[in-house]
């Protein structure tokens, strides 16, 4: 055993076996290390941080969030029942999305979630009149596009001026004028989010002096003055091993700064700041196995290495290309000197976890391990090909729990006729 991967104190090898693969694994201390990380970055700083659900979210994670004393944004009905049926305060439940259904909102006002980030003129008149039915006062804020554009992949910028999020800024003045109006609404302030995978506070910095310049403006056209402004997350990890990465807790304390100091030039009365990290909680933290299927070598082209998931467990190759590196979990001292493209089972050219990646000499049942898989690989999973849903396994100083179970053939079924 003293070669295999070890992961949250657990021989990876053993988990692939008991569990099967692909397998998603959790390092369960380094998540929570990372949400005590940021609950200190802002402790004292009137800020609060909110871990965006979407990067990867099952019952096991939404308590663990609420035993970190985070709060949870979620982006969907769904993701609002499963932080219900585990128990998550809803007060401290935060709705997003640019298109909410009724069901979402309607449920999310009679759970007595605390904050609707409001995405649109149509989603405020729905909430109001939902609202006025039930005999609700709900609170928001409005999420607006203040033409930034992040320094990161295209697919991942959230700020730009032509971008689905957001109230436009031609129409800000009006929206709020008409949520103060409303005596179901209380309008708490602004939100933005700039993107995702950020290596630098550029950006932040420049949504703080944006959207504290706007605030500025309300306060002088409508004499509105916010209690609360939402900058978002997008914090970014590295995208191979060895790489940097980005000290969360570093750029908080300095975009704290940036709010505090533009607050100050403006005459305003400072709000209580949000965060929204996703990705930089869970990231770094997972790692997905797979188990070899096979090696097919093509004489001075590729040599291809078949695992038995791709693309259904892990579709940011082909959405972002983003670049993955892979490590032998049955023999880490194994000498790397070669390499191969690590392909997945679907029918697609493109299933490609890498196209080309440094490898040691591998056989069929060798366990490969993909780092930096912890976000938005469990949370985009698809059925493509009737691929059953991995099992997720958080590992905590060496012991294991199955927080998802591996999907079967007849759940696969289930709801057929």
């Amino acid at each position: 055993m003293s070669d295999h991967l070890i992961w949250g104190g657990c021989d990876t090898v053993g988990l692939a076996r008991e569990y099967g693969t692909p397998l998603y694994v959790m390092d369960e201390a380094e998540l929570r290390s990372r949400c005590r990380r940021l609950s200190k970055a802002v402790k004292g700083r009137n800020a609060r941080v909110c871990y965006a659900g979407k990067a990867f979210l099952c019952t096991a994670m939404a308590r663990l969030i609420e035993e970190e004393g985070l709060c949870l944004d979620t982006v969907s009905l769904g993701e609002l029942y499963l932080a219900h049926k585990a128990g998550f305060p809803m007060e401290r439940v935060t709705l997003h999305g640019n298109a909410k259904t009724e069901a979402f909102l309607r449920t999310g006002l009679e759970w007595g979630a605390g904050t609707v980030v409001v995405d649109s003129e149509d989603e405020l008149r729905r909430l109001d009149g939902l609202c006025a039915e039930l005999g609700k006062t709900q609170k928001i804020l409005f999420r607006v596009s203040p033409g930034i554009e992040a320094h990161t992949f295209s697919a991942v910028q959230t700020a730009q001026k032509d971008c689905k999020f957001g109230v436009p800024l031609a129409h800000l003045e009006r929206a709020v004028k008409a949520a103060l109006s409303s005596p179901h609404i209380d309008l708490a302030g602004l939100h933005v989010h700039v993107g995702s995978q950020i290596h630098d506070t550029a950006a932040h910095f420049e949504a703080v002096s944006r959207l504290t310049q706007l605030l500025a403006q309300l306060r002088g056209s409508l004499g509105f003055e916010a209690r609360e402004l939402d900058l978002g997350g997008g914090f970014g990890i590295p995208e191979l091993p060895g790489e940097p990465g980005t000290p969360a807790e570093e750029f908080i304390s300095q975009i704290l700064d940036r709010v505090d100091s533009s607050c100050e030039a403006l005459g305003l009365r400072r709000p209580e700041v949000a965060f929204e990290p996703g990705r930089w909680i869970v990231g770094e933290a997972g790692i997905t196995l797979y188990t070899v299927q096979g090696v097919k070598e093509i004489p001075e082209v590729r040599t291809y290495v078949a695992v038995d998931g791709g693309m259904t467990d892990n579709p940011r190759p082909q959405l972002y290309q983003a670049r993955y590196a892979v490590r032998l979990a049955n023999d880490v001292n194994r000498p790397v000197d070669r390499r191969a493209a690590i392909a997945g089972p679907c029918c697609e050219s493109g299933d490609l976890l890498t196209a080309d990646t440094p490898v040691p000499e591998l056989e069929v049942g060798d366990v490969l391990a993909v780092p930096l898989t912890g976000a938005y690989n469990y949370s985009m999973f698809s059925t493509y090909n009737c691929a059953l849903r991995p099992a997720v396994v958080f590992a905590n100083n060496g012991i294991a729990r199955a927080v998802v179970r591996r999907q079967t053939l007849e759940e696969l079924a289930a709801g057929q006729e």
